[in-house]
């Protein structure tokens, strides 16, 4: 096996007449190679920092305005008003240099500044044209005369063929709500739930907030709002998710699936070659920042870029207290664990990346391998599914030095993680309920010691070649990782493809180093340590009850039709299929994202309104007339998409109530009201996952390529979780997780109730499913 081979880059031996050294040409060359493709990234990441660093203006444009300047005074013209003499004469007292040299240094220097000053000033002012959000709450199709002003001000001030990090400093920040806007948000999204007498004695506790101490605290929120970049990012990463002790298998991370129907190769090694030359060509992208930065409205308003940054090469360190996020500017391999395993992979040779039948190569090699996991190896990332405080102590303990410790680095400062998994999974005709569930589970939590659950995503694939993503939430939030994910099932079918035989193109190369074990030295007390987090994390993964499906009865199409935003439609549909489950209406969390905003992440609607409990009351109630029903949905429908608009423009009001309640806590002060907000459980936690790049699937050319979405485990012990994707023009794929420990909750039967209330709503409008576009 590959871990025999050794790459020395010389070689001596003693003789009588001296040492004798051999040098190997080919490890000097490797190490050329290594250096020169270190200083390649230095020297783009150099070029990118200063073209970002002056957008909107450019490199060239400093120097056109440069020329402009010296030419205008060559023709004893000056444009400078006076400046360039006064220039002229400071730079005469040093004595130093010639009439001429002055003359030039003179034009040179104010060229600058007023290319540094035109620069800043279109920087400034695409700022303050991003600022602005009415165009949000136009009715959809129809925009007045003065947003289609703004916005070709802002295609005028947003430069040219912008990079991926291009508009960080023109995103405005986010703003801080008025306390009294947010304390009237938040009780009129829990009048609906809560009876007379809880509303009064709420209702009470928040004015006597927004009175006395929320004020106070605001004061606080305000003076981080204009010292930080963003005043909630950092404080949700932290205590959110960074503080959390807890399990982060099911209770953070979350998954994304393969396509539904189709899959191109059923070899796993071929499949893993393909689809890990995608992310790393998706890597290479993202390093050169050649990634397009992602635009609403058209390619108007641009979304905030920030989180692509830790994507690659980044874990979880676990602590005593709270973990960090542990960054690395590179990583050449990749780690990839396989019954019981672990393999590091070098993804370079001869100074590029391997090709796609090389990468094949090394799995199957991976794959071929007979040998068995070490004392405590099998399991060992069963410390990464449990809990925090347990595995940071074994981390300190037992990882800190020797074997351990370059393992563990390995996989840590890897670019990402990989599993060659020993079942086959994903969807069956044969068996199409039991097959996605079994999906899902499978890449939510895997048999809790097959997956890294601290690096940033890990690679699943299964032993029939469908794959899939478990990912860490604390560095990104879904649609960071969807797009990474629809740009790999993309290049992986449609540009790499595969040979007839199911092999990756191209041919194997034997001069590619294989893999090297990692090697381990686990204590029995170690061990016991793994088993127990073990025993803890299974448990918790055994109590999902999970539910995957595709509702092709209709899909956007359809719903557009109706003259309905999908997404309202949707969590309509999610709120009368909640009250036919559990007969009763419930605190609902919809994540909206804020990344019109630099370093936004995400913000919570509150789908549950008055407007849609009395949608869902009229659809219980059988005497209640068709055009009623119909008047009630529009109402709630624009409703939430007011909600969604709010949260997406900083109006909304979990963020703000969550940010002013670590202030408080900063402050050793109690606040009744704040604390009662922030225990409210979440028993119905919704997420739609965007499609962003639309343009690499043709649907009308390939139906059948249609993405699985992704899933997430239940937020609350009595509740559901609800994922779902709206797919091209007639498929919706939901994902429903719930906890078997629960009484209350079933996964299937809320599935049920969910396709029921789909087909009741849209029926209301007479429109014929089965119409064509």
């Amino acid at each position: 096996m590959a871990e025999a081979h050794q790459a020395v880059a010389f070689q001596f031996t003693v003789t009588p007449d001296g040492i004798d050294l051999r040098l190997s040409h080919e490890a000097l060359k490797q190490i050329y190679l290594s250096g020169l493709h270190s200083w390649k990234k230095k020297f783009i990441r150099f070029k990118n920092g200063i073209i970002t660093g002056v957008y909107p203006a450019s490199p060239t444009s400093w120097l056109v305005v440069v020329v402009g300047v010296m030419s205008t005074t060559y023709a004893q013209v000056d444009p400078s008003l006076g400046l360039i003499a006064r220039i002229n004469q400071t730079l005469d007292t040093t004595g130093c240099l010639s009439s001429k040299t002055r003359s030039v240094v003179s034009g040179l220097l104010f060229g600058t500044g007023l290319w540094v000053t035109l620069m800043l000033t279109m920087r400034y002012s695409l700022k303050m044209l991003l600022s602005y959000h009415g165009w949000m709450f136009s009715e959809h199709g129809k925009l007045s005369k003065a947003t289609k002003v703004w916005m070709g001000m802002v295609k005028l001030f947003s430069g040219r063929k912008p990079m991926l990090y291009s508009f960080q400093t023109s995103l405005p920040r986010l703003p801080v709500p008025a306390v009294k806007d947010t304390v009237n948000r938040y009780l009129e999204s829990v009048r609906p739930l809560m009876n007379e007498e809880n509303f009064k004695r709420m209702d009470s506790l928040a004015k006597d907030f927004a009175i006395s101490l929320g004020p106070k605290l605001q004061w606080y929120l305000k003076l981080k709002s204009w010292w930080a970049t963003n005043y909630v990012s950092d404080w949700w990463e932290e205590y959110i998710y960074l503080r959390g002790r807890g399990p982060i298998m099911v209770n953070s991370n979350y998954f994304a699936m393969d396509l539904l129907y189709v899959t191109p190769t059923h070899l796993q090694a071929a499949r893993a070659g393909n689809a890990i030359h995608a992310i790393l060509l998706y890597r290479k992208k993202l390093d050169r920042e050649e990634i397009k930065p992602i635009f609403l409205l058209g390619s108007t308003v641009p979304l905030c870029s920030a989180q692509w940054e830790r994507m690659f090469n980044t874990s979880r360190i676990p602590g005593e207290e709270t973990d960090v996020i542990q960054h690395v500017k590179d990583s050449k391999h990749i780690v990839v664990y396989h019954r019981g395993r672990y393999f590091k992979v070098g993804l370079y040779h001869d100074g590029r990346l391997l090709k796609p039948r090389e990468i094949e190569q090394q799995m199957e090699r991976i794959l071929d391998d007979p040998s068995e996991p070490q004392a405590g190896e099998e399991k060992l990332a069963a410390l990464t599914a449990g809990e925090r405080v347990p595995w940071a102590r074994a981390r300190q303990t037992y990882f800190g030095r020797g074997k351990n410790k370059l393992s563990l680095e390995a996989v840590e400062k890897a670019a990402f993680f990989v599993t060659l998994d020993d079942t086959e999974q994903g969807y069956k005709k044969a068996d199409p309920v039991m097959s996605l569930d079994s999906y899902a589970k499978s890449l939510l939590h895997g048999k809790c010691y097959d997956r890294w659950f601290d690096k940033t995503f890990t690679f699943v694939v299964f032993k029939n070649g469908k794959m899939g993503l478990n990912t860490e939430h604390a560095w990104a939030d879904a649609p960071i990782v969807g797009h990474l994910w629809e740009y790999v099932l993309a290049t992986d079918c449609f540009d790499l493809s595969y040979a007839e035989d199911g092999h990756c193109k191209g041919d194997i190369n034997p001069n590619v180093p294989g893999p090297t074990r990692l090697q381990w030295e686990i204590p029995e007390e170690c061990q016991e340590v793994i088993e127990k987090s073990l025993n803890l994390a299974s448990t918790l993964a055994n109590d999902v009850d999970f539910h995957s499906f595709p509702f092709e009865d209709f899909g956007k199409g359809l719903i557009k039709k109706s003259r309905t935003s999908p997404d309202a439609f949707v969590q309509l549909a999610l709120q009368l299929a909640h009250y036919r489950d559990m007969g009763k209406f419930c605190l609902t969390y919809e994540a909206s994202m804020t990344r019109l905003f630099r370093e936004g992440r995400t913000e919570t609607v509150r789908s549950c309104t008055t407007e849609s409990c009395t949608f869902v009351q009229a659809m219980a109630d059988p005497s209640q007339t068709v055009e009623k029903k119909l008047k009630l949905f529009k109402l709630a429908a624009e409703k939430h998409q007011l909600s969604y608009r709010l949260a997406m423009t900083g109006a909304g009001i979990d963020r703000h109530l969550f940010c002013l309640y670590v202030v408080s806590k900063y402050l050793a002060v109690e606040s009744p009201f704040l604390k009662e907000v922030l225990s409210e459980p979440w028993r119905l936690s919704t997420s739609q996952t965007p499609q962003q790049q639309v343009e690499l699937f043709d649907l009308e050319k390939h139906p059948e390529y249609v993405s699985s979405g992704g899933g997430f485990g239940p937020v609350a012990d009595d509740g559901y979780g609800v994922s779902y994707i709206i797919v091209g023009e007639k498929l919706i794929n939901f994902h429903v997780s719930s906890k078997f420990s629960s009484p209350e909750t079933d996964s299937h039967r809320f599935g049920k109730h969910i396709k029921q209330a789909m087909i009741d709503i849209i029926t209301l409008f007479n429109l014929s499913r089965n119409a064509k576009k």
